[in-house]
């Protein structure tokens, strides 16, 4: 069930609901291109007719469907995943009393993404890809191990999903550029959620990456829930160190040694990330501080 808007028409008579359904197509057969949409649709006619088109006609053309994905705010698929949530709940298919959040990297269409190009100054944050001016600088890893040293930079987007544990159903989303840190997200999807489907005792579980105070007070304070989150290293006071006093990041690198401090009439050594100073790279724990 779709939910109610004007939907217009355009010259050929293709109604918006006919597309916004072929879109969701796209998405659901996981098709990156509008012309694989297009093969897929005349090769399934009955697909085509249950999106609304009148398969006795030509079915619309590359720059109908790829006009009106540009020019259809992200606001109206938004309604349509509330809508279903809603109603699946209804149903007593899906609820929200063990859910969890994690987010997957979206890389933008660039050729600075291209693992073929050594270029080194790609992944500077001064050089914004002219394909895409909205994207951001991100990092992700191989896996989420707190040992893991793999890691790999890319230009793009990062989509935040909450899903029903249980059906493994997605219950909301958002999306952002990649250079916002997953544990910032959280607390702006739980409470949009709650204003259409009731999230109060919930029991939250997510990675290490939302190991912060403030989401495990406001799942507690505020949804009355439960946390499930590993603990990150970043915060323990022990980090692993060298044999010569030299902290290790959580990304694996030796800190460098950055003055001293004084507090409480202690002297303290302060380190920071290796990449700080750097010109060409950042750091792969650019979410968190490192100093």
């Amino acid at each position: 069930m779709l939910p109610e808007y004007t939907a217009s028409t355009g010259r050929r008579g293709f109604s918006d609901h006919a597309k916004l359904r072929a879109a969701i197509v796209m998405k659901c057969e996981c098709f990156s291109c509008i012309t694989d949409l297009l093969d897929y649709l005349q090769n399934n006619l009955l697909i085509a007719h249950y999106c609304g088109f009148n398969i006795m006609k030509p079915l619309p053309s590359y720059w109908t469907l790829e006009r009106f994905i540009k020019e259809h705010e992200n606001g109206l698929l938004q309604k349509v995943m509330q809508s279903q949530v809603q109603k699946l709940y209804e149903l007593g298919v899906l609820d929200a009393s063990f859910i969890a959040l994690d987010s997957t990297p979206i890389s933008a269409n660039t050729s600075q993404n291209n693992p073929k190009s050594f270029k080194a100054d790609k992944f500077k944050p001064e050089n914004q890809p002219a394909s895409d001016k909205d994207c951001g600088l991100g990092v992700h890893t191989a896996s989420n191990q707190h040992s893991e040293k793999k890691y790999e930079f890319f230009w793009g987007y990062k989509n935040h999903i909450l899903v029903d544990c249980i059906t493994g159903l997605p219950i909301n989303e958002i999306t952002t550029t990649a250079d916002v840190a997953d544990s910032t997200v959280a607390l702006d999807i739980l409470k949009n959620t709650n204003e259409y489907l009731y999230v109060k005792e919930c029991t939250f579980i997510a990675d290490k990456a939302y190991d912060v105070k403030v989401i495990y007070n406001t799942v507690k304070n505020v949804y009355e829930g439960e946390c499930y989150i590993p603990l990150n290293k970043r915060n323990t006071k022990n980090p692993k160190k060298l044999p010569s006093g030299r902290p290790v990041c959580d990304a694996g690198l030796v800190m460098n040694k950055d003055g001293k401090t004084f507090d409480n009439g202690r002297t303290r050594q302060k380190y920071c990330c290796p990449f700080r100073r750097s010109k060409t790279k950042s750091c792969p724990c650019n979410q968190y501080e490192c100093s």
